[in-house]
């Protein structure tokens, strides 16, 4: 018997699920707003978790080789240079904090070419409109004007699926706006630094032999507009170390875009509803201060497979795949919004004044262990098995 099931939102999240879901032998279609599947942002960090998620979904060593840099996290340092936390370059601190720096859009081709070489359908230009949840074990869904088995909400921090469904969970404006930008890279961006100053965050990291990742995250009030994006990030950011102003000065005015920073605070209370199930920022949106948001989204597309996809396919009924994806999903995904947030606070969110020079005297002498204990339970996921089928 087959299942069809259909995706809102091609993005990573989107395509993520549509290849787990695929390959569990799901029909499989893709309904995507824009006139063509595309992936804004700059780069992003891919950390174990993320690269883990990405093997699950059928990728071999060599693709995950080609997505970008590999590279580690060197720590954290003050906006003048001096360093608060500086990463041990040992082979055990090496391993909890490696990293794949990736152009978003690299990853997001590399997921569209496989989506539709196991047999997903892409249509784009389709707005939902409507949506019919249906009943597990009863009516199918409806979205779009196509039933379905299953619904995944994969329609990203602005969700037309989440506004539908859960109404009265609401975004937050973080209260900042964050810069990003790719620039030529120079030999010296080796690994992810990142500076911390009052209100602000300034990160780089190389994602190719030719390109440097930066991104610059202040405090600004919402839908500002500003006459030129370089020239505003660099009166921001002026007087911070000599690495943050030379990636800067190295930046094409058109290669700089900015976003306002939204979260979806806690997340929303249960991931499924009907034979929807919600997943990636659509579901969890959290700040991006963990730099886990693409790594999540790898991570909910690839057990929407192990959790839904299999053991529906083997038989099983949908109603305990689906409660079983959220016991296991939305924990995790909740503790990382919590360490985002807590992230925040100590760092891009700290104000100024005697509060910076406090926080960066603690961090000097956190233990090298503590950080890897902490990489490990942020980073350290890996795939469960797929789940058995319940009759």
């Amino acid at each position: 018997m087959s299942h069809a099931a259909v995706v809102v939102g091609g993005g990573i999240a989107g395509l993520a699920a549509a290849i787990s879901l695929a390959r569990a032998g799901w029909e499989v279609t893709v309904a995507e707003r824009a006139a063509t599947p595309t992936e804004l942002g700059a780069g992003f960090a891919m950390a174990r978790n993320a690269v883990a998620a990405f093997r699950a979904l059928g990728f071999d060593d060599d693709t995950v080789g080609l997505l970008g840099y590999r590279t580690r996290a060197a720590g954290t340092w003050a906006f003048d240079g001096r360093p608060i936390l500086t990463l041990a370059d040992d082979a055990r601190t090496r391993a909890a904090v490696a990293l794949i720096g990736v152009n978003r859009r690299r990853i997001h081709h590399v997921l569209l070419e496989r989506a539709r070489a196991v047999g997903v359908d892409i249509e784009t230009g389709l707005e939902v409109a409507t949506l019919s949840v249906g009943a597990p074990g009863g009516a199918p869904a409806v979205v779009a004007g196509r039933e379905a088995d299953l619904v995944v909400g994969a329609d990203g921090m602005f969700s037309a699926v989440r506004d539908a469904l859960f109404s009265s969970h609401r975004l937050t404006y973080s209260g900042y706006s964050s810069w990003r930008a790719l620039t030529a890279r120079t030999p010296e961006v080796t690994t992810l630094r990142q500076f911390w100053g009052p209100h602000a965050e300034f990160g780089l990291m190389p994602v190719s032999e030719e390109l440097t990742y930066w991104y610059g995250y202040v405090a600004m009030p919402s839908r500002t507009r500003l006459d030129d994006e370089l020239v505003a990030a660099r009166e921001r950011f002026a007087g911070w170390a000599r690495p943050v102003l030379d990636v800067m000065d190295a930046t094409e005015p058109g290669a700089v875009m900015r976003h306002d920073v939204y979260h979806l605070p806690g997340g929303l209370p249960s991931y499924t509803h009907g034979r929807v199930v919600m997943i990636g920022d659509a579901a969890h949106g959290f700040l991006p201060t963990m730099g886990q948001g693409v790594a999540t989204a790898l991570e909910d597309g690839a057990c929407i497979g192990l959790f839904i996809g299999h053991p529906v396919a083997a038989g099983g009924r949908l109603a305990p795949a689906l409660a079983e994806f959220d016991a296991v999903r939305r924990p995790r995904s909740r503790a990382l919004g919590r360490a985002a947030m807590a992230t925040a606070r100590i760092g891009a969110h700290l104000g100024g004044g005697r509060r910076q020079s406090v926080r960066n005297a603690l961090m000097r002498v956190t233990p090298a262990g503590l950080v890897n204990r902490g990489a490990d339970a942020a980073m350290g996921w890996q795939p469960p098995p797929p789940a058995a089928p319940r009759f």
